[in-house]
Parts: structure tokens; sequence; C-alpha cells
């Protein structure tokens, strides 16, 4: 027998059920005894893992004392409270009659130790809620008729959901497979499960609490006989009735009914309420109820134990309340009357602060619509994970925004367990917009089950070489801070599922790379780093079970972190019709609502900056621009590039500006930008004046939540054309280094950190366009010479480019700054270089890169064919592009395209339809999901619709042309969604090449080609059959074999590679292989036949003269059969 193991286990659940006072009462009995010395003792009062102390206490008992479990009473006793009387009837632990609830001690967790114990479920019962009664006073406990000792209602409901869900219920089973399997031999009954319980993970065996109710009825160690156990494991636990009350963990239950059959049994046919004959006074908090007074294992009925009023929350006085587990969320308090005065004033100021509206522009955001996203499957061992880019037709808004998103979740929220949500979006797309939005939600009271809600900007915490604590992270940062007491954080930790934590511009936090894998303890009181603080947050250690909301960018340091989303949103910016209203509501806040159609009408004038409007900030930066060119002069026009646009805003005050004002603010733009800011000090201005100018042009704004001396830029898009305006102007740019800033070509050694994205099309604008009215508007005439030899660095580096050979994204920003450079020459270098074949596949294409684009294609003057799928294009850009009579064929997704097709129907633009249908294929196609076959199935549906109408219009083009089709669903989906596939192959009257294999199998038996067999006479141009790894039998292989001569005139290449096909299907084969006139290469290699079935294909082959390859080897062939096959017909291969 393993002593330590068994004085460990014992330990362990006497540690882990005590508060830490009783565990030093323990050690200081220990140290009278003279078991430790005194400096063990102090060591052991200062060890904070609790495996470790318990490793400790059990080696200095095994070493110490009697190796039996004699000592594990005198372990008991010494964790008593002080007693001064116990009733008569009370068995010492420590004496020779053990009660087997003593010997056993509270459990750790692991219900699996209960169901292998002899124990009396209601004397352990008492001996859990002796614990949380110890120190309190005196209670009288009366047992009144009518008052049940749990809540029927749940257990009763819980009941159901055990019976109804089978993924619980076979978890259960598996647990209890595994336990007898470990356990039912006798030379193990000594031994410790620990090593079991570890392997099955301690957090899970605490979860699952209803685990009990299924073995509690044992009395015994020893695991039931084979012929005891039902038939069905699966549903064996289930089965079992209970015999008596148990505990679960958080109420008390009694003995279930024979059957579970029936939906819930009521709650009086599972408990008993009579009443009791006497009352029962505990004089003692660590007292026990004596044995006798419980009630026998056999009784089917359980009296009721009696309620205590003085415990809220709590059916009894042995149940433990919320109050008594203050490391387990409580439930809200349904009246704020319960909140205590500190907590209410706290509650109604954070409401108070959200329920403001921002005045100005600020408030005339227009919502954008927040779309569902996902990750792209990982390709390999980075953890980095890029946002999928969806079809349109695939988009999923959140209807009615994040806070509706936050209301439908509440109820499949796992209790205690942090609920993480990403919001992404570009810079100035309004993800701050959503964060705001979110907070007044809760502030008038739409998201009720929150009590706070605390939103954080993030770009005021990045303080290097500062403590936080979580309860400065909620006082002392955010906007318009309010303090966050003792009191007020002590109810927010007891409760963090009822907390949303709102972390905004989650990007702009410096030190939070790598804070997925710092320390990161679940301790709140103690201060750490921000990178700590926000590691304990990400992994779920700190304020567990809150939900977790991040507001940041799309691109940088977070793609790590976005696998531990629990969901993905993403913020989409403006349509057309939302950049109207936006333009309409700014004119109306400022007063001049005269002045909106002259915006819109000047805004339409420029296509290009129109796209760009689907931006909320380049939105504001035009409307700012019109409200002062109209303000001007009655006649106004609009530039035609972004720089343009920041130059006819910033142009005006610069000349105004003091001295170095501007070079200066650009510099710091540049500077922090390479850190990845955009709030700066005020002791970071090269002058005070310099520092009001910019605060007085509104290009500089306080930051929110941080002291009045900071600020931050106005938006990132500005911060960008200042650093560009730097990088225009500045002698310490070396001119060779300048080229590395467009980020166009990839460097292996020390890569350029494009953090400032818009910093390429900026600073080629600056350099290139006119002096006069760009970069000598801004810095005067002095800028010329520094700038024209820049323009003739970046000339010679843009020439040497080839467009054919930039990945589609770098060709994209090409296009982007030749359209800003307005340079004739530079614009037809570049169209020059672009290939007939354009492939966008997989690259997200923005409303300005399909304005480019269909510019650049335009202007090209040749045809041109495009791949446009998974761009997440636009059904307008869409149209845009396929509408262009240089695009002579082009390929998108088939939902995005029957969309375009419908709109153009409705709009009656007959004529571009048939065009857009001519133009339009799907060679080759690869079937690889579900929504893939169903799409096909679409347009074969379109098709058909067409050809029965009287206006028929013939064959689409796209089903007529196709030639290759592959399907690779895998083995799960495949046979489910390959008779899909069957009922359109016959539209595809020009296929030539079928490809059913996959890697992962699609194994679309036996069955799958019966329905195949059908098509054969519909698919006269088959050139190739591929059905190899299909898991075809010779049943398959018959159905085959009979179906072929209808494909005799057409097909090449036949492949049954890697199935089970036998002799009898070889032989089938063998007899059909003369007719196959047109048969050059069969592929039968790793079946089954045997040498026979060999012999069979041999004999066949030698009657067909036309094929040129047969490929049979197979580890059922004798190799000698093989290669004397191999010698009488070199045509048969063996590899």
């Amino acid at each position: 027998m393993n002593h330590f193991q068994t004085i460990l286990t014992q330990v362990r659940m006497l540690l882990s059920s005590h508060r830490p006072s009783q565990v030093q009462a323990l050690l200081d009995n220990l140290l009278a005894e003279e078991l430790l010395s005194r400096e063990y003792h102090y060591a052991l009062l200062h060890e904070s893992d609790g495996e470790a102390l318990a490793r400790k206490i059990s080696l200095t008992l095994l070493e110490k004392g009697d190796p039996d479990l004699a000592l594990l009473g005198w372990i008991w006793s010494g964790l008593q409270a002080p007693t001064a009387e116990r009733d008569p009837s009370y068995k010492d632990p420590g004496g020779s009659e053990q009660c087997p609830t003593m010997e056993l001690g509270p459990l750790e967790g692991s219900y699996l130790e209960l169901l292998n114990s002899s124990a009396d479920p209601l004397q352990l019962y008492h001996l859990y809620d002796r614990m949380d009664l110890t120190g309190e006073e005196e209670i009288e406990l009366c047992s009144e008729p009518d008052t049940d000792t749990i809540n029927c209602e749940q257990f009763s409901r819980l009941l159901c959901d055990m019976e109804g869900d089978e993924e619980t219920r076979e978890a259960y089973a598996n647990i209890a497979e595994l336990d007898q399997y470990v356990f039912q031999d006798t030379q193990l009954e000594g031994l410790s499960k620990d090593i079991f319980i570890e392997h099955i993970g301690l957090e899970e065996m605490i979860s699952e609490s209803v685990e009990v109710l299924e073995e509690a009825g044992q009395k015994s160690q020893k695991r039931p006989f084979p012929e005891e156990v039902p038939v069905d494991l699966k549903h064996r636990k289930l089965a079992e009735p209970l015999t008596m009350p148990v505990v679960t963990g958080t109420f008390l239950v009694g003995p279930v009914s024979d059957s579970l059959a029936q939906p819930c049994p009521p709650p009086p046919a599972l408990f008993n309420t009579e009443p009791a004959s006497s009352q029962t006074r505990l004089k003692d908090p660590g007292e026990m109820p004596p044995a006798s007074q419980t009630p026998p294992s056999s009784d089917p009925a359980v009296q009721s134990l009696p309620k205590s009023p003085d415990r809220p929350g709590s059916a009894s006085p042995f149940a433990p309340s919320a109050a008594d587990l203050p490391s387990m969320p409580e439930p809200a308090l349904t009246s704020r009357a319960n909140l205590t005065e500190s907590v209410e004033q706290f509650y109604q100021s954070l409401r108070d602060k959200y329920q403001a509206q921002p005045a100005g522009p600020e408030g005339t955001l227009v919502e954008m619509e927040l779309v569902r996203v996902r990750l792209e499957k990982s390709s390999g061992k980075s953890q980095e994970r890029e946002l999928a880019t969806l079809d349109w037709a695939e988009r999923q808004p959140a209807q009615g925004g994040l806070a509706e998103v936050l209301l439908a979740a509440r109820d499949r929220r796992q209790p205690r367990e942090t609920w993480v949500i990403a919001v992404l979006g570009k810079a100035g797309h309004g993800k701050s917009h959503w964060a705001r939005a979110v907070s007044r939600a809760w502030a008038r009271g739409q998201l009720p089950q929150y009590d706070f809600v605390f939103c954080i900007p993030c770009h005021c915490l990045d303080r290097p070489g500062t403590s936080y604590r979580l309860q400065d992270l909620l006082s002392s940062l955010g906007p318009q801070p309010l303090p966050v007491d003792d009191e007020v954080f002590s109810y927010i930790v007891r409760r963090p599922n009822r907390v949303l934590l709102i972390l905004d511009a989650f990007e702009e936090l410096e030190a939070h790379d790598g804070s997925l894998h710092s320390a990161g303890g679940p301790g709140s009181a103690e201060p750490r780093s921000l990178r700590g603080l926000l590691a304990g947050l990400l992994q779920r250690k700190l304020l567990r079970g809150c939900t977790l909301l991040l507001t940041a960018r799309p691109r940088g340091r977070l793609a790590q972190s976005l696998s531990k989303a629990d969901a993905l949103f993403e913020v989409a910016g403006f349509s057309a019709q939302q950049a109207e209203t936006y333009v309409r509501h700014y004119f109306e806040s400022e007063g001049t609502a005269e002045h909106q159609e002259r915006a819109l009408a000047l805004l339409r004038a420029r296509p290009f900056l129109l796209s760009h409007s689907h931006s909320p900030t380049v939105c504001r930066a035009v409307c700012q621009l019109v409200e002062a060119l109209l303000q001007r002069s009655g006649e106004a026009q609009l530039p035609s590039t972004l720089t343009g646009l920041y130059v006819g805003l910033l142009g005006p005050a610069a000349r105004d500006s003091p001295p170095g004002a501007l070079a200066g603010l650009a510099r710091l733009a540049w500077e922090l930008g390479r850190a990845h800011q955009s709030g700066l000090k005020e002791d970071r201005f090269p002058s005070a004046e310099a520092r009001a100018w910019a605060v007085a042009q509104g290009w500089l704004q306080p930051t929110p939540g941080a002291p009045e001396t900071e600020l931050a830029f106005s938006s990132f898009l500005l911060q960008c054309f200042l650093g560009a305006v730097w990088l225009a102007l500045s002698g310490e740019i070396k001119d060779k280094e300048l080229p590395q800033y467009l980020a166009l070509t990839p460097r292996k050694k020390r890569p350029y950190d494009n953090w400032l994205e818009g910093v390429p099309r900026f600073l080629v604008g600056l350099v290139f366009q006119p002096r006069a009215g760009c970069l000598g508007a801004l810095a005067g005439p002095a800028a010329s010479a520094l700038a024209d030899r820049k323009q003739k660095v970046l000339t010679r580096y843009l020439k040497r480019l080839q467009p054919g050979t930039l990945q589609a994204g770098r060709l994209l920003e090409l296009l982007h700054c030749a359209h800003e450079a307005l340079d004739p020459g530079l614009w037809q270098h570049v169209l020059q270089g672009l290939p007939a074949r354009l492939s966008f596949l997989g690259t997200r294409l923005t409303p300005p890169d399909t304005h480019v684009l269909g510019r650049a294609l335009e202007a090209a003057g040749r045809d041109f064919s495009l791949d446009l799928r998974s761009t997440g294009v636009d059904p307008s850009g869409l149209g845009s592009l396929v509408g262009l009579r240089c695009v002579a064929r082009f390929r998108a997704a088939l939902s995005d395209t029957v969309e375009l097709w419908e709109s153009l129907q409705e709009r009656g633009e007959a004529k571009l339809l048939r065009a857009v249908e001519e133009k339009f294929t799907i060679e080759p196609f690869k079937a690889k999901s579900m929504k893939d076959v169903e799409d096909l199935g679409n347009l074969v549906q379109i098709q058909r619709t067409r050809s029965s109408s009287e206006e028929a219009a013939g064959e689409l083009p796209a089903v007529r042309d196709l030639k290759k089709l592959e399907f690779a669903l895998g083995p799960v989906l495949g046979p489910q969604v390959f008779p899909k596939l069957v009922k359109i192959l016959e539209a595809f009257t020009s296929l030539q090449h079928l490809d059913l294999d996959s890697l992962s199998e699609n194994k679309i038996g036996d069955e799958g080609v019966a329905q195949l067999a059908t098509t054969f006479p519909q698919l006269k141009a088959l050139e190739t059959l591929n059905l190899s790894q299909n898991n075809i039998t010779d049943v398959g292989a018959c159905k085959l074999a009979e179906a072929l001569p209808a494909l005799a005139a057409s097909l090449l290449r036949l492949s049954l590679y890697n199935n089970c096909i036998c002799d009898a299907g070889a032989e089938s084969l063998a007899h059909v292989l003369p007719d196959m006139v047109s048969l050059r290469v069969l592929d039968v290699q790793y079946n089954k036949f045997t040498a026979a079935g060999a012999q069979q294909l041999a004999a066949g082959l030698r009657k067909c003269p036309q094929v040129k390859t047969l490929a049979m080897w197979t580890p059922t062939i004798p190799f000698g059969v093989q290669e004397h096959l191999q010698q009488l017909d070199p045509r048969i291969i063996l590899r």
C-alpha cells in the first residue's frame, strides 16, 4: 500500500476545504506537538502553493507518525474550531470508531472519490456546512412542513438537461467507464487516484458537479461485476436510481424515481416535505449531527432540512450561500435598494457620465454596419492568424449593433469564464463610436446583465515604468475618471460576471506585445506592470468571468491575440448613402444647412474622394474643406487626390504659423508613428506658440482620460500626412533610405514597419505634385530644391519596378501612389507593366481600390482577365469593374455574381446583364465547402429556369464552358453533399475532368458511385475520372463497370487508387476493358484484390492495345506474381 499517496489525498481534501485560519491552526498544533521546527513552521506559513504545502505536511506525518490512517483523525481534530461541549452521540474522529465521512474528509472537487466511497452523503453534507458556520452564533433550527431544503425547480431542470444533452451524458459515461477500468482491480484499492484525476483535469471535475447524482447509491469501493452493468454503458449513469440524498456542491438532492424517461419529475415526487417531530438545537458550529439521526440510505424519501432566515440566498443553514463563497460570482441584486450608499452613488455617477451625448461633429457620426468575421485556418505552427476575407454574400451583419450582441449572448455564456469580444476596423472607421454606443446603451438600461461598464481609451495607458492595480485601472483611467473606493471594488470583484470592460484602441498599447505570454496571476490587489495587468485579463485569470471588449485595427501586434477572442466583428465603413447622410448631418450641426446640396454636388464630382468617403475620417475632412471653400468664394472645387485634400485643409493655416511650427509638428508625428503612438506631451513641442497654434487649428486635441498637458492628433490620417511632410522636407533622411518608406518591395533584413500606412501615398503626392499647389503651399519656395532631389530618387525607384511581379496588395498600393503623383509618365509606366491576367484572390478590395483599379484598366487600352474571388468587393464595385469593356473574363464568388445579375435585371439593364453573363467564368471549379456546391446548384437552377421560359437566352456560358470540376469536402461532408452535386452534373455538358479525390478522402462509397453512374450518358465529353480514396468496394466497382460503356468514346484516364476493391470488382473491370476504346490510363493501385484479380486484369489488358498504362501494385498480390505479369506485359506498372 502506498501510504504517502493515501495520506496526501486526505491532506489535500482537508486543506482545500478549510479557511486559512484553520490551516494555520493545524500548523500551530504540529509545532506544539514538536513535529515541526520553528523554521519549518514559518516556511510552511508562507507557502503560497497549496500542492506543495499538502506534500510537505504529508511527508512530515509519514516520517514522524503512524503510517496508517489513524493520524488523519488527529489532523481533523486539529482543524476543528474550539468547542466547549459536544453531543454525547458524536463520535470522536480520533478514536477507534471513525465514521466513514470523517475518514474520507471533505472532497477537493473530485466526485470520483465520492463515487467510490462508503461515506454517507448526508453526513458529508453536514461536514461541509459545519465549516461555513464556524465562528457564527448559535442558530436554532426548526423544521417547517412547507419548506423545501433545496430549489426543486432548479434540480428538476438539471435532470432534464442531463437527459436531453447527449454530449453531457456521453461525457459522464466515459468518466465512469475510465474509473471502472482503472480501479476495478482489487490490487489498486489502496492506490491513490490523484494521477487519474490530474489527467482528467481538476477544473473539469469541479465543473461537472452533477456527476455525483449518477453513482451516489454505491456503498462499497468495489466496482460492480460485468453482469451487473447495463448493456448500454453510454446511458448507464442516468439509468440507475438514487437511493439516498447526495451533495451536488450547491444543493441537497433526494432520491430519483426509477425511470428518467418522463420529461421532468415534479418536485413533490422527488422530495418528502413531511414535518419533523422535534427541533434540533445546534450548540456548536463545528458539531456533527449524530449518525443515528440521519435517515437510512434505503429510505426513498428525505426529510426536509430547516431553512435559515439569517443567511440570505441559502435555503438551508448547511447549504453554502453566495456570501460564503467570495470567489464565486454573485447574482445581481434585483433591487437597487439593496446596494450600499457608496456602490449606488458610483453606479449613478457612471450612468450620468455615459448618458452624455457628444457635441459638435463628434455627435453626428452615422451608425455604420457591424459585420461578423472569422479567422483564416492556420496553415502552420505560427499563432498569428489573419482575418478571412469574406465574400459580400457571406457577410453577417450584427443586427442592432454590439448592444444587441451582448444582450443575445448572455444566456450562452459559460459561468466563471471571461468572454472576449474583438471589434476590428481601420483607423477612423468608427470603432470608438461603437464602444461609446455600448456604454450609452448600458446607461439607458438596455444591458441589464451588467452592473458596471468601464470604457477605457488605451492611448492614455502606456506609461513605461508605472505599476497598476485593477482598482487603478477602473478608477483613475478613462474619460472623466471616477474614484472607485474599496467598497465598490469589493463589489466588482465578487461579481465579475456583471462587469463589462471596454479597452478602446487596443493597438495604442506599446506594452501589449506578447501580453498573452506574460505572467498574469489571478490576484487583483497587488500592483503590476501594464503588461502583467493585460496578461491577467487576456489570459482570463484576472477578473475572471467578466466580458472584455477590445477595439483595434486588424493589422499589427494584436494578430496573435485574435485566436483567443470568442467573437470577432469588423466595422465595415460607410456606404455611399451613409456618406451622403453624414454630409447632411454635418452641415445641419454647423448651422449651414443651405450648403448641403452644394457640398454633395462637389463630392459627386470627384469619384475618387467619393470612394474614400467610406471612411468617416475622410468624410469629415471633405466636409471641413467644403465648408472653408464655400466661405471664401462661391466658386469652389474639390481636389482629385487625398494629398490635395489635406493640403487644402492645412495650407491656409500653415502660412500663418509660428516659425518652424509645421516642421516641428511633422517631426513629432513621424517619431510618434515609428513608436506606434499618437499622443504627445507638452514638453515635446518646439515651443508654447507651436502648441497653441496646433490646438487652435484643431489638429491636436486633448487625450481623453489623460492629463491636460497630453494631446493627440485629431485623426490617424492627419498623423500620416504630417509624417509624410517630414519625410519630404527633412534633410536628415538619406536619399537611399527614402524608397523603403514606400513599402512596395519586401526587405529580408530589417523590414520597414509600415504602421503609418498612409505615408507612402502622401509622400509620393507631396514630392510629385506641382510645387505651388502642394508642398510649396505648406513650406514655401525654400522646399523646392530638396523636393526635386527626392523626386528624382523616387522616380528611378518606381520605374525600376515591374508591376507584373508584385503581389496583389503591393500592386494596388503602387496604383494608389501613381494616382496621387498626378505624373503622366509614372502613370503610363505602371499601366504598361500590368499583366493581362490579374488575380486578387484573397486580397481585400475596398471602394478606393476598386475605383483606382477600374481607372487603370480603362486607361491601359487592352483586355484583361480578373479573378475577384475572396476580395469582399461590394456589389457596386463589382458591377463597375466587370462592366468595363476592357474586362474580357472575370471570376467572382458565385453568390456575389448571382446577386449582381439580379440587381441588373431589376434595374432593366438587359444589355449590361448579357455582357456580364458572357464574361463570367468558373473554370476550373473546386468545391471545398457545402456553400460551394449550393452556389453551383443555384447557378444551374438559373440556367434551367431561363431555358424553360419563353425569353430563353440559351445556356449560361459559365455552365456551358466548365471543363474541370473538383470535389474535396472530406469524409464527413463528402457523403452528405455528393448527392447534391450528382443532381446538377448533367448540366455541365462540356465537362472533361471530374476529380473526386481529396487528401482528406471524400469517401462517397458504393452508393455515391451508383449515383454518379446514372449521369454518364449525359457527360459525353468526360476524359478524366478520378475516384481515388473513396472507400469503393466490389459493389461499387461492379456498378461502375456496368456504366462505363457510356463513356467509351471519350474517357482517357480512370483512377481507382486506394479503395477497397477485391477480386470480384477487379474481374468486372477486366471484362469492360475491351469496350473502352478510348481509355489510355487505368490506375487500380492499393486495393485489396489478390493474384486472381490481377491475372483477370492482365488478361483484359491483352485485349486492349490502346491502353498505355495499367498501374495495379497492391500489397495483397505476391511480388513474384506482379513481376511475372509485368514481364508478360510491360504496360503494367509496379510502383
